[in-house]
């Protein structure tokens, strides 16, 4: 079902936007990846032969933006819309991304400790619990051991939209709602719960709270995100 309303979702947007550039605070992280502020083991000059993983890379901002700086970059995504998009947009370009169609929630095809960076913008808020369980495991299994997992997602903690959604367009499932106008369903964290999920993987190196405003079907909504540096729990 949520494959079926994110392909809807990038065929007549009402939610996701079509800038081909990543959002300030990705290019903030990443500038200070560059510069070895990465609470890592390493520092890196540069991007070059750096093995990327981008899941739910939908139309390609922060995929094609890595490849551009000689990153080695694989993104995942369901949508074909979206990865029609993604891959035209890097031929554009005249750069290189392995775009693959898949569920991130799902086995992924690569082998232990294949990526310097694993990257998740958004995306798991729209798994089911059993689908997150997998994808926590890949993600675990695909870093390296001193590599950065990177994620954003959404929070519950002090955002009135949310916890009218929660109590007024409930899901199945616990902290999820139904998006109105979309119906795409979405999982929101308490800082509690975010840290009892993620840390049974990987070791939590910062978690902030941020906020920004969405565009939903031409309203616009204050939304409150965590931003979290994870590194492989040893």
């Amino acid at each position: 079902m949520q494959k079926e309303i994110w392909e809807k979702e990038y065929r007549d947007s009402k939610l996701i936007t079509g800038y081909d550039k990543p959002q300030a605070f990705f290019l903030k992280f990443l500038k200070n990846l560059k510069k070895g502020k990465t609470y890592s083991n390493r520092s890196i000059v540069g991007f070059g032969g750096f093995k990327v993983l981008d899941l739910g890379s939908g139309m390609g901002r922060n995929a094609n933006y890595l490849a551009q700086r000689d990153a080695d970059v694989v993104g995942l995504e369901i949508s074909d819309t979206a990865l029609g998009i993604a891959r035209n947009r890097a031929k554009k370009l005249n750069i290189s991304v392995n775009y693959l169609k898949q569920n991130i929630g799902s086995k992924y095809p690569f082998e232990d400790e294949s990526f310097d960076l694993v990257v998740d913008v958004t995306s798991s808020n729209s798994l089911n619990e059993k689908e997150r369980k997998i994808y926590l495991k890949e993600v675990n299994r695909v870093l390296k051991k001193d590599g950065t997992f990177f994620v954003r997602t959404l929070c519950k903690d002090g955002d009135k939209n949310v916890k009218y959604l929660l109590k007024n367009n409930p899901s199945e499932e616990k902290d999820t709602y139904i998006m109105p106008i979309t119906n795409l369903v979405e999982r929101v964290f308490s800082e509690k719960d975010f840290n009892d999920i993620y840390s049974k993987y990987f070791e939590i190196l910062d978690l902030k709270k941020t906020e920004s405003y969405s565009t939903v079907g031409g309203r616009i909504f204050k939304r409150k995100f965590w931003l979290a540096i994870m590194k492989k729990a040893k």
